[in-house]
């Protein structure tokens, strides 16, 4: 069984507060707008009355027939066992009020609905380059022989030929076990990826994660109409099975470790040997100019990426390993925007990062959005739920069950679940989002409070400006930066000064400074050799040693700390 993560709607996190200027847009909204460009890039749909009601009557009627037990249970005291009546009662109490907590979530599900072909007219126009965002995603594995190789290549093929701007994606491979057969199975999947990219992206065949597309069984030739697309898939099919071949004939030559260790191909040891005690290493097998395709374009960049490991240090597992990325990415690419997936979720829809730009890049409601949550769905499960799979239950509706996700998004509170989940970068760092003044009348609440609500806004305002930066100045200089700070003033000076910044994302001026530039990205004139070394720098074991970030954001990581902090996405 194969889980998938799945691009179906979405949930949308965005963490609501006064002042904030996002409109979130349901579908009574009458929006009356001429141009098309300037409509809303996504809507709440609210689940159909036939679905929700039924569950509605069941929690109505558990609730009646509750309290009446609970009055029978009152007034009926057993007089021989006080204590132990006593002690029950209040056990059933305090589960009942669990129950009744648990069913406020799932009143107001909602689904959203994307609108990708609004999102192609504002920011892919034709003749010019494409104005979507960048995304660096993330893939993390440990033990190869636990996760197949085979299966995190094909993760990693579907990240790199998913419908979307070669030049804005960036897939990092986060291997915690320092492994050379990672190693080689990712140089292997980047040798594959110049031929099945081309193909996936010229007949938009889905999923495009290769183990699953040719195991569907439906008439792929549904809907194909270039002859040549028989002749290519057999050909595709063939290349793939000695891909396998080639793939697993690594993981059996891993079987058994030589006494001396690894060595690579030029004669040198491999750096891994000692998992607990190795430096970091990254290697770049694809990018925006060393990696072109079979019919010659350019391919999303693929990065291999083990961090540094020593005794005595706490590593904190897969949650290290991902506030690692987090800095090396930052240093390297530095996109806006986070997705992370384990080995095994492949995307299963290939829109599925313009689906997350629909709410993160829409000029309403993207500002105040922290992260876009997708389902997850799993490949070999019945469709009936025979056996009561409980990821139904968290992502599905229907009328005997309501999914929690939807129901909490409904409330603007959803919950991150570990993967598939798209992240606003600034989030993670903890700046907070930007707040727009109110033009509408003052209303009743803020006559009698003598308008405190604004007083506050304006004093989030003046801390939030800070952060907006020209994201054309050169990152390598903190001094250039705070003097290309639009309206920087003493105060603000002193807030963002180096020691401050230092103290709070460690000794790295490069990812430092990164942490300033809202939209992202490096500078053009920064020299591929020394983001390399400052990579190798940030993801060093020691780098987080008293910092903020290693105080308050290490001992949990930031994605734990999301997890039971942070309202949930949309779907």
């Amino acid at each position: 069984m194969k889980p998938e993560k799945s691009a179906a709607p979405p949930s949308v996190s965005n963490a609501p507060s006064e002042g904030r200027g996002g409109v979130d847009f349901d579908a009574s909204t009458d929006v009356l707008m001429n141009d098309e460009t300037r409509q809303p890039l996504s809507r709440k749909v609210p689940i159909p009355s036939s679905k929700v009601n039924p569950y509605r009557m069941v929690i109505v009627l558990r609730l009646v027939i509750l309290c009446i037990f609970f009055h029978y249970r009152i007034t009926n005291p057993v007089w021989d066992a006080i204590p132990l009546w006593l002690i029950s009662v209040i056990c059933e109490i305090w589960f009942a009020v669990s129950w009744i907590l648990d069913q406020f979530p799932k009143w107001f599900p909602v689904n959203r609905e994307t609108y990708l072909d609004r999102l192609s007219l504002r920011y892919e126009k034709e003749g010019e380059p494409s104005q979507l965002a960048c995304v660096d995603i993330f893939v993390s594995t440990v033990d190869p022989l636990k996760e197949p190789p085979l299966v995190t290549a094909n993760t990693v093929l579907s990240i790199l030929a998913v419908d979307y701007p070669v030049d804005k994606v960036s897939c990092y491979v986060s291997d915690d076990g320092a492994s050379m057969l990672t190693f080689e199975a990712l140089a292997e999947t980047a040798e594959f990826a110049r031929k099945w990219v081309p193909f996936s992206k010229k007949y938009s065949i889905e999923p495009r994660a290769p183990e699953w597309y040719f195991a569907q069984k439906i008439d792929y030739l549904k809907d194909k109409v270039q002859p040549s697309f028989v002749k290519d898939r057999r050909s595709m099919k063939r290349e793939y099975e000695e891909f396998k071949i080639r793939v697993n004939g690594l993981v059996a030559k891993a079987q058994k470790v030589p006494e001396e260790g690894w060595f690579m191909q030029d004669g040198t040891p491999w750096p891994g040997n000692n998992t607990r005690d190795h430096p970091g290493m990254i290697q770049v097998f694809l990018g925006h100019s060393g990696g072109l395709d079979s019919d010659g374009n350019e391919l999303p960049r693929l990065v291999y990426v083990s961090r540094e490991k020593r005794p005595g240090f706490m590593h904190h597992k897969k949650a290290g390993a991902m506030n690692a990325l987090v800095r090396v990415s930052a240093v390297l690419t530095n996109g806006p925007f986070l997705l992370n997936l384990d080995c095994d979720h492949y995307i299963n829809n290939s829109k599925a990062l313009r689906e997350a730009m629909c709410f993160l890049m829409d000029p309403n409601l993207g500002k105040s959005v922290c992260y876009v949550q997708f389902p997850q769905r799993f490949d070999g499960i019945d469709k009936n739920d025979r056996y009561a799979n409980r990821n139904t239950v968290f992502f599905d509706v229907s009328p005997s069950k309501i999914m929690n996700l939807r129901g909490l998004d409904g409330i603007q509170g959803p919950v991150y679940v570990g993967t598939g989940c798209v992240f606003n970068r600034t989030a993670l760092y903890g700046y907070e989002p930007p707040f727009k003044p109110k033009h509408s009348k003052p209303g009743f609440l803020s006559s009698c409070f003598g308008g405190s609500r604004k007083k506050k806004s304006s004093r989030k305002e003046k801390k939030n400006s800070s952060k907006h930066v020209d994201p054309t100045v050169p990152v390598f200089n903190l001094e250039d930066i705070e003097e290309g700070v639009e309206g920087f003033d003493d105060e603000k000076s002193l807030l963002m000064s180096q020691m401050t910044l230092e103290k709070r994302f460690g000794q790295s001026a490069v990812f430092v400074a990164s942490t300033l530039m809202e939209n992202g990205g490096v500078p053009e004139s920064a020299e591929p050799e020394a983001l390399l070394k400052e990579a190798i720098h940030v993801i060093s074991c020691g780098y987080e040693d008293k910092t903020d970030w290693g105080q308050e954001v290490h001992k949990y990581n930031f994605f734990c700390f999301l997890e039971t902090n942070l309202p949930e996405g949309v779907q």
